[in-house]
């Protein structure tokens, strides 16, 4: 909260206004998104008081308010409705020796910000006023008190809409109901006041021609969001706030620039310097490390590695001083490692938790944060939402720590370097001899990330001839995010064709995605390379099992499956649903179209390195080219072509866009019928002969994903056309 020199308490005025009480009091107990509405009004009087100092103005009968704030209040009962000025008046008898400052909100404006709060009080402190008050500019004729101003720009009076002239009126900046007033000055004010013309009330805002005309200080406090205007007073009203809720819930922003930890589906992410601090690794690392001791598990330990981004190895190291802190044993890769080499390290270990200090391929400003259970799979959405919580409710203070020279000279903490063991576990699972008798000509682009030394040892060691490019360590990664897409890779077809390599591989900066070029040139979809991989295990190697796959990847896995004899299991996206789908259903391939997979009895994530490995080994043991082993799968499960386009999501179309749907149901994109919708992870229509449309907000960038398989590429440019239509009206 600010900084001042005056004490502060807060008052909330609940018993009702002028003229319209006991419907006022039945509002704020109603429900707005998923909460009461007064629980908004208290959440923000909390932030900058504490619950001693908050006093809630309520009507003498107000049992039920009582009841569902609970005791930690204290309540001052309006006998009777005479205005709010007359409200604020009640706590005279309890602040007679207060000389400091009163925050006065509204019960029923609960839609205030936090930082218009703390820019209030702010402004208060600073200015060295008597009275604060909050406005807005809107254009919208709100029932609101009109602000008046000299040709200084000074406040001399607030007219209420009631007693505005039509030239009042037309003012544009309102008073929206948030005051901050020195206590020795408002009392006094207070008692002064007649019963406001016609209203039967004292009015709060009286107070300020008041106040002008003593020759006191009198400012103010703009918000420049205009839903914050928005009171409640009506059912309407209520329903205009529950919109305007969800807007905020969607609002794009930088999560980087919020002081909260917050996970999306692969792991906590931040910018650099904003949210990716070692103030919040370390609170995250205190919330992890309660966890484990909460169970008992000090014992396992922790696996915590990093890739080469700026600051990730300081990070682990910041991490590691946390758990051994905590009494917490940690083994601290000694080299910088791909994310795969910790998802198998931590369960080779039995680590309770295995971390890894990476933003995969996001663009090189930011960091973050993957967490490992100890079988290697990332943490589901129930458990990151238990530590997300915890670690945003805890102070620099609640960090225990150990300073890190102290944790090696005492052995909590070990370096150790497991390299070797996960190179071994991979070569185990490839053919090597066989890559050895093909005598392969690959050129790697690990997109100046962790996967050269893992993935160079492996190919190395099966007599490969390999060449690396963009494998030197920079934290910038040639400026562009690391992320194996067509548009990253012109380099590498360049090299491939020029050097008339067998395969291009490629493995974005953390090393657990893959993409690959054909000996041609050509740049292979995940989609594509999916079914590519299934069908060699299934069909040259023998192995037999099912497929998993999440609700945005191929439908030609599902035909592969049912032509194998096999089944196809589909899941929301997010590689720790893949995981556990393959583990419930003993699949024998996972993926995901953005460049992830594994395989039956390697780890429970995406490898990059184990991937590549295993298509060198599908080229050396079928003798085949990846363009031949593609028509060949082709001729199994016949084509289908996709499309994907990504529109700047609004908050008025992440909430538009739902009840569009909702209100009318989907039955045709165009001139085809759909079969089939579902609603678990975005909305995706079904249509005949495994086409389908997908349309989903990302839960990590401002976007809505577009997602569509069909026939043709004509027919998945009709259907992607029509969902941008459908989008947009």
């Amino acid at each position: 909260m600010p900084e001042s020199k005056q004490p502060l308490k807060a008052v909330i005025l609940a018993a009702g206004k002028e003229s319209d009480s006991a419907d006022v009091r039945s509002i704020l107990l109603k429900d707005l998104g998923g909460r009461k509405v007064i629980d908004y009004v208290v959440q923000n009087a909390l932030q900058v008081v504490r619950p001693e100092d908050l006093f809630i103005v309520i009507g003498c009968e107000a049992d039920e308010m009582r009841a569902h704030l609970g005791p930690d209040y204290s309540y001052v009962c309006q006998e009777e409705q005479l205005g709010t000025g007359h409200a604020v008046l009640q706590l005279k008898p309890l602040l007679q020796d207060f000389h400091g400052d009163l925050l006065i909100l509204y019960g029923d404006t609960p839609l205030f910000r936090p930082d218009s709060i703390r820019g209030l009080l702010n402004r208060h402190t600073l200015r060295q006023a008597q009275l604060t008050l909050l406005t807005a500019v809107v254009d919208r004729p709100y029932p609101y008190g009109r602000v008046l101003r000299d040709a200084g720009g000074r406040i001399i009076d607030i007219i209420e809409a009631a007693d505005a002239s039509e030239s009042i009126r037309a003012i544009r900046e309102l008073n929206i109901g948030a005051y901050v007033v020195r206590a020795d000055v408002i009392f006094p004010a207070l008692e002064k006041l007649s019963p406001a013309a016609g209203q039967g009330g004292y009015r709060l805002t009286d107070c300020v021609h008041q106040l002008v005309h003593s020759g006191l200080l009198v400012e103010s406090y703009q918000t420049y969001d205009p839903d914050e205007v928005q009171g409640i007073n009506s059912d309407e009203d209520l329903a205009q706030a529950a919109r305007i809720l969800q807007k905020r819930l969607f609002r794009p922003r930088r999560p980087e620039a919020e002081t909260e930890v917050a996970f999306g589906t692969g792991g906590w992410r931040a910018v650099i310097g904003e949210g990716f601090t070692m103030h919040n690794v370390r609170r995250l690392s205190q919330a992890l490390a309660n966890e484990i001791t909460r169970r008992g598990e000090e014992k396992r330990g922790v696996l915590i590695g990093y890739d080469r981004r700026f600051l990730s190895d300081r990070a682990a190291e910041t991490a590691a001083e946390v758990f051994a802190g905590n009494d917490i044993s940690v083994i601290l890769l000694s080299e910088d490692a791909p994310t795969p080499l910790v998802t198998y390290a931590t369960a080779k270990v039995g680590a309770a938790y295995g971390l890894v200090f990476t933003a995969s391929h996001n663009p090189p400003e930011w960091n973050g944060l993957k967490v490992f259970r100890s079988d290697g799979s990332l943490l589901l959405d129930d458990e990151t939402r238990q530590i997300t919580a915890e670690t945003n409710r805890l102070t620099a203070a609640q960090v225990v720590k150990l300073d890190l020279d102290l944790a090696l000279e005492a052995g909590i903490v070990q370096r150790r370097d497991m390299t070797n063991d996960y190179v071994d576990a991979v070569e185990r699972l490839i053919d090597m001899e066989a890559i050895r008798r093909a005598g392969l000509r690959v050129i790697v682009d690990p997109m100046y990330g962790v996967g050269q030394l893992t993935l160079g040892i492996i190919l190395t060691e099966a007599r490969c001839r390999v060449t690396f490019i963009h494998e030197r360590r920079n934290p910038l990664f040639g400026g562009r995010s690391p992320a194996p897409d067509l548009e990253a890779l012109r380099l590498l077809i360049n090299e491939l064709q020029e050097g008339r390599y067998d395969l291009g591989l490629a493995t974005d900066g953390d090393a657990d995605r893959i993409a690959i070029i054909d000996e041609k040139g050509r740049y292979i979809s995940t989609n594509d390379l999916l079914c590519l991989v299934y069908w060699y295990l299934h069909e040259v190697k023998g192995q037999r099992g099912g497929v998993v796959r999440n609700l945005a990847t191929t439908h030609m896995l599902d035909r592969m499956a049912a032509r194998f004899g096999e089944k196809s299991y589909e899941t929301p996206v997010g590689f720790k649903h893949i995981a556990a789908a393959m583990v419930e259903h003993d699949a024998l391939l996972g993926g995901e179209s953005s460049g992830g997979l594994t395989v039956r009895g390697h780890i429970l994530g995406k490898d990059g390195i184990f991937a590549c490995a295993l298509v060198v080994e599908m080229l050396a043991r079928t003798g085949k080219r990846i363009s031949e082993i593609q028509e060949e799968v082709w001729n199994i499960a016949g084509r289908l072509y996709s499309r994907e386009e990504n529109l700047p999501a609004t908050p008025e179309m992440r909430v538009d866009i739902p009840r569009r749907i909702k209100e009318t149901p989907i039955t045709a994109v165009g001139p085809y019928p759909v079969v089939r919708v579902t609603h678990y992870d975005g909305t995706k229509v079904l249509l005949e002969n495994d086409n389908w449309a997908l349309l989903r907000f990302s839960g990590t960038e401002p976007v809505l994903r577009l997602m569509v398989e069909a026939d043709s590429p004509a027919k998945a440019e009709e259907l992607i056309e029509w969902l941008k239509r459908f989008c947009v009206q």
